[in-house]
């Protein structure tokens, strides 16, 4: 080993043991005996830091005579990539990327920034390739704005493991079809049982009454059920400031009861009463609101049929645009595409860790 006091650098030599060396060829993974060396190399590699050094390890590796590839480079558990770096090195950045942005943990390596993003989609890589993927049963589809230049991005989401699937560059119809012909086989497509698409456009708030609702568009959109005390009394107020309001949030409020519906038939009763209340009513938003409800009446009665979680799709995009604002966007969509992935997945395993210890 050599030991730099100054510059904090630890720099160590590994050599393996040639007795019951077990090698594996890098291309088939087929065992090769030690009798079948052919060449021995050396790789420098950035390790883990041991206490306040930066350690960096000659690796000892080998080419081999593979019977069935050739002369191939051994595999190596703790060498995934070509990269210098080992495994647990690469795992120990990936880690520090999911609570910090990239530029932080590049300052706190030592490396460039492009180096960390690369080192991180390896991580992310293989932790995508050992992980079991859920079936698809009920996908979401809805738009992300990136911008002038990157425009729209469309997400493909499974509604029931609220995960991202798929990223496609454009809106257009070509661009789901892609996602079908592209990531599914004829038996996942058959497997696919409802899809929800987000067509629902916000609350558009008048001119006149911008300022007094202003601060107030979350208590407004949320349900009254799930409100504290103290934020009802702020909507109380709103409400005796202006009556259109009041009237615009008991319509929100009734159509909610619309999704409590197991029968198409009342279903289709409901909301035709619903419409008739809003004749009188002088709201133009909720007019236009009608209209499209009716014009898509076809897809909401499959509703009845299975039940969709319409709120996965709103909180997967709400994911993807927090992490394109902490790396200050994104020109590799597979890379956000993982990122999304695993903070989905992350997500799921805390709440499963969190009910398990309060079962306990």
């Amino acid at each position: 080993m050599e030991i730099d006091e100054q510059g904090k650098k630890l720099k160590l030599w590994v050599r393996r043991k040639k007795t019951g060396l077990k090698l594996i060829c890098s291309r088939c993974g087929q065992h090769v005996p030690a009798a079948r060396i052919h060449e021995v190399c050396e790789r420098e590699v950035r390790d883990l830091p041991c206490f306040e050094y930066t350690t960096t390890v000659v690796v000892e590796t080998y080419r081999v005579k593979c019977p069935r590839c050739g002369i191939r480079a051994e595999r190596v558990a703790q060498l995934p990539s070509k990269a210098p770096y080992s495994k647990r090195f690469e795992e120990a950045v990936g880690q520090a990327c999911e609570s910090a942005a990239v530029r932080q943990v590049a300052r706190h390596m030592g490396l460039a920034a492009s180096t960390v993003r690369a080192i991180d989609q390896r991580y992310l890589e293989r932790w995508d390739a050992k992980r079991r993927q859920s079936p698809l049963r009920q996908m979401g589809v809805d738009e992300i704005y990136r911008g002038k230049k990157g425009k729209f991005l469309t997400v493909v989401c499974n509604l029931e493991t609220a995960e991202p699937l798929w990223f496609g560059r454009e809106r257009k119809k070509e661009t789901l079809d892609d996602f079908f012909r592209s990531q599914l086989v004829s038996r996942q497509r058959k497997r696919v049982e409802a899809a929800c698409v987000d067509m629902w456009e916000p609350f558009r708030k008048g001119r006149k009454m911008r300022d007094l609702i202003k601060g107030k568009k979350w208590l407004l959109l949320s349900r009254w059920r799930n409100l504290a005390p103290r934020q009802r009394g702020v909507l109380n107020r709103l409400f005796q400031l202006n009556r259109r309001v009041f009237k615009a949030y008991m319509l929100k409020e009734s159509l909610e009861r619309l999704w409590d519906y197991r029968y198409e038939g009342a279903m289709v009763k409901y909301l035709g009463n619903w419409v008739d209340q809003l004749r009188w009513q002088r709201l133009p938003s909720f007019q236009k609101l009608a209209a499209m409800l009716i014009k898509h009446l076809d897809g909401i009665l499959n509703y009845c049929r299975t039940k969709v979680r319409f709120g996965v799709v709103e909180a997967v995009n709400g994911n993807i645009r927090m992490l394109i604002n902490r790396g200050r966007g994104y020109q590799n969509l597979r890379y956000l595409l993982l990122k999304a992935k695993r903070m989905a997945a992350t997500n799921v395993e805390f709440i499963a860790v969190h009910t398990l210890k309060n079962a306990a």
